[in-house]
Protein backbone atom coordinates (compact mmCIF):
# COMPACT_ATOMS: atom_id res chain seq x y z
CA UNK A 1 0.00 0.00 0.00
CA UNK A 2 2.67 2.13 1.03
CA UNK A 3 4.44 1.64 -2.22
CA UNK A 4 1.59 2.22 -4.56
CA UNK A 5 1.17 5.48 -2.58
CA UNK A 6 4.67 6.21 -3.22
CA UNK A 7 4.62 5.48 -6.54
CA UNK A 8 1.14 7.74 -7.42
CA UNK A 9 3.09 10.85 -5.95
CA UNK A 10 6.32 10.60 -7.96
CA UNK A 11 3.75 10.45 -11.04
CA UNK A 12 2.32 13.17 -9.67
CA UNK A 13 5.35 15.35 -8.75
CA UNK A 14 6.69 14.56 -12.26
CA UNK A 15 3.30 15.93 -14.22
CA UNK A 16 3.53 18.83 -11.86
CA UNK A 17 6.78 19.77 -12.48
CA UNK A 18 6.62 18.54 -15.83
CA UNK A 19 3.49 21.28 -16.40
CA UNK A 20 5.36 24.02 -14.33
CA UNK A 21 8.50 23.71 -16.81
CA UNK A 22 6.51 23.62 -20.18
CA UNK A 23 4.94 26.67 -18.91
CA UNK A 24 8.51 28.60 -18.20
CA UNK A 25 9.47 27.45 -21.89
CA UNK A 26 6.59 27.44 -23.47
CA UNK A 27 4.34 30.45 -22.11
CA UNK A 28 0.98 30.21 -24.14
CA UNK A 29 -0.83 33.30 -23.56
CA UNK A 30 -4.70 32.43 -21.87
CA UNK A 31 -6.52 33.78 -25.25
CA UNK A 32 -4.58 31.46 -27.77
CA UNK A 33 -5.98 27.83 -28.21
CA UNK A 34 -4.65 24.36 -27.58
CA UNK A 35 -2.03 23.87 -29.43
CA UNK A 36 -1.78 20.88 -31.89
CA UNK A 37 1.80 19.27 -30.81
CA UNK A 38 1.61 16.61 -28.53
CA UNK A 39 4.47 17.78 -26.16
CA UNK A 40 4.24 13.97 -24.27
CA UNK A 41 6.27 12.72 -26.94
CA UNK A 42 8.86 15.45 -26.69
CA UNK A 43 8.95 17.28 -23.19
CA UNK A 44 10.59 20.90 -23.24
CA UNK A 45 13.73 20.85 -21.44
CA UNK A 46 16.08 24.01 -21.87
CA UNK A 47 19.23 21.75 -22.95
CA UNK A 48 17.47 20.24 -25.77
CA UNK A 49 16.43 23.28 -26.59
CA UNK A 50 19.52 24.96 -26.44
CA UNK A 51 20.75 21.87 -28.79
CA UNK A 52 17.71 22.76 -31.19
CA UNK A 53 19.18 26.56 -32.17
CA UNK A 54 22.80 25.03 -32.40
CA UNK A 55 21.49 22.87 -34.98
CA UNK A 56 19.04 25.47 -36.66
CA UNK A 57 22.31 28.52 -37.08
CA UNK A 58 24.77 25.54 -37.58
CA UNK A 59 25.27 25.18 -41.82
CA UNK A 60 27.20 21.39 -41.16
CA UNK A 61 23.53 20.81 -41.70
CA UNK A 62 23.73 21.16 -45.73
CA UNK A 63 26.03 19.10 -48.08
CA UNK A 64 28.45 21.73 -48.09
CA UNK A 65 28.53 23.08 -44.60
CA UNK A 66 27.23 26.86 -46.14
CA UNK A 67 23.37 26.97 -45.62
CA UNK A 68 21.74 26.83 -42.63
CA UNK A 69 17.82 26.63 -41.33
CA UNK A 70 18.54 30.43 -40.59
CA UNK A 71 20.14 30.98 -43.79
CA UNK A 72 16.32 31.21 -45.54
CA UNK A 73 14.64 31.67 -41.67
CA UNK A 74 16.25 34.45 -40.06
CA UNK A 75 15.13 36.00 -36.56
CA UNK A 76 15.33 39.31 -37.50
CA UNK A 77 12.53 38.83 -40.41
CA UNK A 78 10.10 36.79 -38.09
CA UNK A 79 12.23 33.08 -39.69
CA UNK A 80 11.43 34.21 -43.14
CA UNK A 81 13.72 36.15 -45.63
CA UNK A 82 13.52 39.35 -47.40
CA UNK A 83 16.37 39.33 -49.55
CA UNK A 84 14.98 37.83 -52.44
CA UNK A 85 11.34 35.77 -53.19
CA UNK A 86 12.25 32.32 -53.71
CA UNK A 87 14.64 30.55 -51.12
CA UNK A 88 18.34 29.90 -52.14
CA UNK A 89 20.38 27.01 -51.41
CA UNK A 90 23.67 25.04 -51.77
CA UNK A 91 25.68 25.69 -55.14
CA UNK A 92 23.32 29.24 -55.86
CA UNK A 93 20.30 26.79 -56.60
CA UNK A 94 16.56 28.80 -56.41
CA UNK A 95 14.00 26.96 -54.92
CA UNK A 96 10.16 26.88 -56.08
CA UNK A 97 8.76 28.98 -53.06
CA UNK A 98 9.01 31.75 -50.60
CA UNK A 99 10.66 30.66 -47.10
CA UNK A 100 7.97 31.07 -44.83
CA UNK A 101 7.64 32.72 -41.27
CA UNK A 102 8.51 30.00 -38.58
CA UNK A 103 6.45 31.12 -35.43
CA UNK A 104 3.39 29.81 -33.43
CA UNK A 105 4.12 26.30 -34.96
CA UNK A 106 2.47 24.18 -32.15
CA UNK A 107 -0.60 25.52 -33.34
CA UNK A 108 0.15 23.77 -36.85
CA UNK A 109 -0.33 20.29 -37.78
CA UNK A 110 0.59 20.60 -41.16
CA UNK A 111 4.04 22.17 -42.57
CA UNK A 112 5.36 23.65 -46.18
CA UNK A 113 2.69 26.12 -48.19
CA UNK A 114 1.33 22.41 -49.61
CA UNK A 115 1.32 20.57 -46.15
CA UNK A 116 3.34 17.85 -47.24
CA UNK A 117 4.37 17.40 -43.80
CA UNK A 118 2.26 16.56 -41.04
CA UNK A 119 4.28 16.62 -38.41
CA UNK A 120 6.72 19.20 -36.88
CA UNK A 121 9.12 16.80 -36.04
CA UNK A 122 10.07 15.94 -39.52
CA UNK A 123 9.92 19.16 -40.99
CA UNK A 124 13.09 19.76 -41.23
CA UNK A 125 13.98 16.70 -43.44
CA UNK A 126 12.23 18.69 -46.47
CA UNK A 127 14.97 21.11 -46.72
CA UNK A 128 17.84 18.84 -45.20
CA UNK A 129 16.82 16.60 -48.27
CA UNK A 130 16.30 19.15 -51.08
CA UNK A 131 18.60 19.48 -54.05
CA UNK A 132 17.44 23.37 -53.95
CA UNK A 133 18.32 23.69 -50.44
CA UNK A 134 20.63 21.75 -48.20
CA UNK A 135 21.10 18.98 -50.63
CA UNK A 136 22.03 16.31 -47.44
CA UNK A 137 20.43 13.02 -45.67
CA UNK A 138 19.98 12.84 -42.59
CA UNK A 139 22.20 9.83 -41.93
CA UNK A 140 25.20 11.83 -43.56
CA UNK A 141 24.78 14.71 -41.21
CA UNK A 142 24.61 12.57 -38.01
CA UNK A 143 27.79 11.14 -39.20
CA UNK A 144 29.46 14.87 -39.21
CA UNK A 145 28.13 15.66 -36.20
CA UNK A 146 28.77 12.54 -34.07
CA UNK A 147 32.89 13.37 -34.75
CA UNK A 148 32.42 16.72 -33.20
CA UNK A 149 32.98 17.05 -29.46
CA UNK A 150 30.98 19.94 -29.13
CA UNK A 151 27.78 18.02 -30.34
CA UNK A 152 28.82 15.01 -28.17
CA UNK A 153 28.34 17.36 -25.14
CA UNK A 154 25.24 19.04 -26.34
CA UNK A 155 23.64 15.58 -27.02
CA UNK A 156 24.55 14.19 -23.52
CA UNK A 157 23.36 17.62 -21.38
CA UNK A 158 20.00 17.13 -23.65
CA UNK A 159 19.30 13.74 -23.65
CA UNK A 160 21.49 12.11 -20.45
CA UNK A 161 23.36 9.91 -22.84
CA UNK A 162 25.91 10.27 -26.29
CA UNK A 163 23.67 8.94 -28.44
CA UNK A 164 23.50 11.06 -31.39
CA UNK A 165 20.56 9.38 -33.08
CA UNK A 166 17.77 10.68 -35.95
CA UNK A 167 15.25 11.07 -33.67
CA UNK A 168 16.87 13.10 -30.82
CA UNK A 169 18.22 15.42 -34.03
CA UNK A 170 14.78 15.79 -34.80
CA UNK A 171 13.30 16.43 -31.52
CA UNK A 172 15.58 18.90 -30.65
CA UNK A 173 15.47 21.10 -33.74
CA UNK A 174 11.29 20.84 -32.71
CA UNK A 175 12.14 22.14 -29.41
CA UNK A 176 14.03 25.11 -30.44
CA UNK A 177 11.11 25.77 -33.17
CA UNK A 178 8.49 25.43 -30.46
CA UNK A 179 9.54 28.07 -28.25
CA UNK A 180 9.21 30.54 -31.56
CA UNK A 181 5.78 32.30 -29.84
CA UNK A 182 4.92 35.72 -31.18
CA UNK A 183 2.30 37.43 -28.80
CA UNK A 184 3.47 40.54 -27.64
CA UNK A 185 2.33 42.94 -30.38
CA UNK A 186 -0.04 45.92 -29.79
CA UNK A 187 -2.78 43.65 -30.83
CA UNK A 188 -2.27 41.32 -27.79
CA UNK A 189 -1.47 43.95 -25.53
CA UNK A 190 -4.87 45.60 -26.71
CA UNK A 191 -6.75 41.57 -26.10
CA UNK A 192 -4.89 42.12 -22.48
CA UNK A 193 -6.32 45.57 -21.96
CA UNK A 194 -2.85 46.94 -21.75
CA UNK A 195 -3.15 49.42 -24.70
CA UNK A 196 -5.72 50.95 -27.10
CA UNK A 197 -6.12 51.04 -30.73
CA UNK A 198 -6.21 54.57 -32.44
CA UNK A 199 -9.26 55.32 -34.09
CA UNK A 200 -7.15 54.50 -37.06
CA UNK A 201 -6.42 51.03 -36.02
CA UNK A 202 -10.22 50.45 -34.97
CA UNK A 203 -11.39 51.54 -38.47
CA UNK A 204 -8.54 48.96 -39.71
CA UNK A 205 -9.60 46.10 -37.36
CA UNK A 206 -13.23 46.51 -38.47
CA UNK A 207 -12.68 46.10 -42.04
CA UNK A 208 -10.44 43.39 -41.39
CA UNK A 209 -12.88 41.70 -39.60
CA UNK A 210 -15.51 42.11 -42.00
CA UNK A 211 -12.90 40.89 -45.37
CA UNK A 212 -10.34 39.13 -43.74
CA UNK A 213 -11.07 36.64 -40.68
CA UNK A 214 -12.91 33.55 -42.65
CA UNK A 215 -9.21 32.71 -43.75
CA UNK A 216 -6.87 34.82 -41.05
CA UNK A 217 -8.65 33.65 -38.09
CA UNK A 218 -7.79 35.43 -34.80
CA UNK A 219 -5.45 35.34 -32.25
CA UNK A 220 -3.23 33.26 -35.16
CA UNK A 221 -4.58 35.41 -37.85
CA UNK A 222 -4.70 31.92 -40.19
CA UNK A 223 -7.02 29.26 -40.37
CA UNK A 224 -3.78 27.39 -41.43
CA UNK A 225 -5.58 25.69 -43.99
CA UNK A 226 -5.68 25.75 -47.95
CA UNK A 227 -7.18 28.30 -50.11
CA UNK A 228 -6.52 29.86 -53.37
CA UNK A 229 -5.07 33.09 -53.16
CA UNK A 230 -6.07 33.90 -57.10
CA UNK A 231 -2.80 34.39 -58.61
CA UNK A 232 -2.01 33.41 -61.98
CA UNK A 233 0.49 30.18 -62.80
CA UNK A 234 3.85 30.99 -62.59
CA UNK A 235 4.59 29.22 -65.82
CA UNK A 236 8.46 29.48 -65.04
CA UNK A 237 7.91 27.93 -61.15
CA UNK A 238 4.99 25.99 -62.62
CA UNK A 239 3.81 25.59 -58.94
CA UNK A 240 0.28 24.02 -58.05
CA UNK A 241 -0.04 24.10 -54.52
CA UNK A 242 -1.89 21.02 -52.17
CA UNK A 243 -2.80 19.34 -55.62
CA UNK A 244 0.76 18.53 -55.55
CA UNK A 245 0.31 16.69 -52.45
CA UNK A 246 -3.15 15.67 -52.34
CA UNK A 247 -3.82 15.08 -56.64
CA UNK A 248 -7.26 16.08 -56.17
CA UNK A 249 -7.79 18.52 -58.69
CA UNK A 250 -10.01 20.72 -56.41
CA UNK A 251 -6.62 21.59 -54.30
CA UNK A 252 -5.08 23.03 -57.55
CA UNK A 253 -3.62 26.14 -56.93
CA UNK A 254 -4.08 25.73 -53.23
CA UNK A 255 -1.73 27.39 -50.66
CA UNK A 256 -1.54 27.53 -46.99
CA UNK A 257 -2.91 30.25 -44.95
CA UNK A 258 -0.04 32.40 -44.00
CA UNK A 259 -0.43 34.21 -40.44
CA UNK A 260 -0.39 38.03 -40.64
CA UNK A 261 1.40 38.63 -37.75
CA UNK A 262 5.05 40.43 -38.30
CA UNK A 263 4.31 41.75 -41.83
CA UNK A 264 6.89 44.37 -41.29
CA UNK A 265 9.61 41.65 -41.18
CA UNK A 266 8.39 39.49 -43.63
CA UNK A 267 8.10 40.55 -46.96
CA UNK A 268 8.33 39.59 -49.76
CA UNK A 269 4.52 37.98 -49.35
CA UNK A 270 2.52 35.02 -51.60
CA UNK A 271 4.27 31.90 -51.81
CA UNK A 272 6.47 32.63 -54.52
CA UNK A 273 7.01 36.24 -52.98
CA UNK A 274 5.46 38.54 -55.78
CA UNK A 275 4.56 41.56 -53.76
CA UNK A 276 7.25 43.25 -51.34
CA UNK A 277 4.83 45.77 -50.21
CA UNK A 278 1.20 45.20 -48.44
CA UNK A 279 -0.83 47.81 -50.24
CA UNK A 280 -0.08 45.40 -53.28
CA UNK A 281 -1.43 42.56 -51.49
CA UNK A 282 -4.26 44.43 -51.16
CA UNK A 283 -4.72 45.94 -54.44
CA UNK A 284 -4.40 42.11 -55.66
CA UNK A 285 -7.22 41.43 -53.53
CA UNK A 286 -9.64 43.83 -54.38
CA UNK A 287 -8.92 43.66 -58.29
CA UNK A 288 -11.69 43.55 -60.18
CA UNK A 289 -11.05 39.55 -62.01
CA UNK A 290 -10.08 38.54 -59.05
CA UNK A 291 -13.20 39.82 -57.25
CA UNK A 292 -15.23 37.59 -59.64
CA UNK A 293 -13.14 34.87 -59.18
CA UNK A 294 -14.00 35.37 -55.07
CA UNK A 295 -17.88 35.28 -56.42
CA UNK A 296 -17.66 32.05 -57.96
CA UNK A 297 -15.62 30.24 -54.79
CA UNK A 298 -17.55 28.83 -51.89
CA UNK A 299 -18.39 31.09 -48.95
CA UNK A 300 -16.55 34.19 -50.04
CA UNK A 301 -17.54 37.60 -50.49
CA UNK A 302 -16.46 40.22 -52.68
CA UNK A 303 -13.79 42.60 -50.95
CA UNK A 304 -14.29 46.93 -52.42
CA UNK A 305 -12.10 48.81 -50.45
CA UNK A 306 -11.61 52.81 -50.77
CA UNK A 307 -7.84 53.99 -50.72
CA UNK A 308 -8.60 55.24 -47.47
CA UNK A 309 -9.87 51.96 -46.01
CA UNK A 310 -6.86 50.56 -47.51
CA UNK A 311 -4.65 52.78 -45.37
CA UNK A 312 -6.50 52.08 -41.97
CA UNK A 313 -6.15 48.31 -43.11
CA UNK A 314 -2.73 48.74 -42.75
CA UNK A 315 -3.01 50.64 -40.15
CA UNK A 316 -4.28 47.86 -38.18
CA UNK A 317 -2.18 45.03 -39.64
CA UNK A 318 0.99 46.70 -38.64
CA UNK A 319 -0.18 45.82 -34.65
CA UNK A 320 0.67 42.92 -35.11
CA UNK A 321 4.17 43.35 -35.87
CA UNK A 322 5.91 42.01 -32.68
CA UNK A 323 9.14 43.51 -31.97
CA UNK A 324 10.09 41.38 -29.38
CA UNK A 325 9.66 38.30 -30.67
CA UNK A 326 12.34 39.52 -33.52
CA UNK A 327 14.63 41.20 -31.95
CA UNK A 328 14.76 38.43 -29.14
CA UNK A 329 18.45 37.72 -28.11
CA UNK A 330 17.51 33.97 -27.19
CA UNK A 331 16.56 33.63 -31.27
CA UNK A 332 19.65 35.13 -32.74
CA UNK A 333 22.89 32.93 -33.53
CA UNK A 334 24.70 31.15 -30.58
CA UNK A 335 28.02 32.61 -30.00
CA UNK A 336 28.87 29.26 -28.14
CA UNK A 337 28.98 27.36 -31.79
CA UNK A 338 32.22 29.91 -32.49
CA UNK A 339 33.72 27.65 -30.08
CA UNK A 340 32.51 24.19 -31.99
CA UNK A 341 34.58 25.60 -35.30
CA UNK A 342 38.05 25.83 -33.33
CA UNK A 343 38.01 22.00 -32.59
Amino acid sequence: MAKNLLAFLAVVIFLFSFREARKVLFPKPSYFPKPEYNFKNNPLDSNAIKLGRYLFFDPVLSKDSTISCASCHSPFNAFAHTDHSLSHGINDTIGRRNAPTLFNLAWQNLFMWDGAINHLDFQALAPLSSPAEMGESLNHVLQKINKQTFYEKAFKAAFDSNEISGERFLKALSQFQLTLISANSKYDRVRLEKEQFTEQEKRGYLLFSQNCVSCHIEPLFSSYEFESNFLPLNAFLNDNGRVEVTLNEKDSMKFKVPSLRNLSFSFPYMHDGRFTKLNEVLNHYTDSTVQAQFLKSINKSPIYLSGDEKVDLIAFLLTLNDKEFVFNPKHRFPKELLTKTKE
